[in-house]
């Protein structure tokens, strides 16, 4: 059985990473998808709430595992027993950011397999992002989430006041 890890913030899930996992199960048997706890970063969803979103969003989808972590992506690979670390790119400035993370990474962990998935042309300009400016400028982005999760995302923000 081959396993990948797909890793990331996810704040909140869009549909350019629903397009990761859906793509990455074309390939893998399992997908883990990580949700790497960032203290840098000021999330806009709690952890609790972004994994709720990611296990309502691939819930019935054989293959997917969702998990948190709060240490280094080489660190996960090694606990999932896995060289495989799957990424999205929408543009070379992702690819030259991940490339970067490539390298340091492989210097821990010399046999990690970094695979890039390329996104759809019609999701080049979606990111979390995007979405949190959306919110914050009341502006749509029922395009940028899932519709499994949709509602819930909306819900979410309207309980907090957002």
């Amino acid at each position: 059985m081959k396993k990948c890890v797909f890793a990331g913030t996810f704040d909140p899930p869009t549909v350019g990473h629903e397009d990761v996992v859906k793509k990455s199960l074309l390939i893998f048997d399992e997908v883990v998808v990580a949700l790497l706890n960032n203290p840098q970063k000021d999330a806009l969803f709690t952890l609790q709430e972004r994994k709720m979103l990611l296990e309502k969003l691939f819930s019935g989808v054989k293959g997917v595992r969702v998990r948190t972590f709060a240490g280094a992506a080489v660190d996960l690979l090694v606990e999932e027993g896995t060289p495989f670390y799957v990424r999205g790119v929408r543009d070379s400035i992702d690819f030259e950011y991940e490339n970067r993370n490539h390298y340091a990474s492989r210097r821990l962990k010399p046999d990690l397999v970094t695979i890039y998935l390329p996104c759809e042309q019609e999701h080049m300009h979606v990111s979390s992002t995007l979405v949190r400016n959306s919110v914050k400028f009341s502006k749509e982005y029922s395009d940028l989430i899932p519709a499994a999760i949709y509602a819930d995302v909306t819900k979410m923000l309207e309980d907090k006041n957002v």
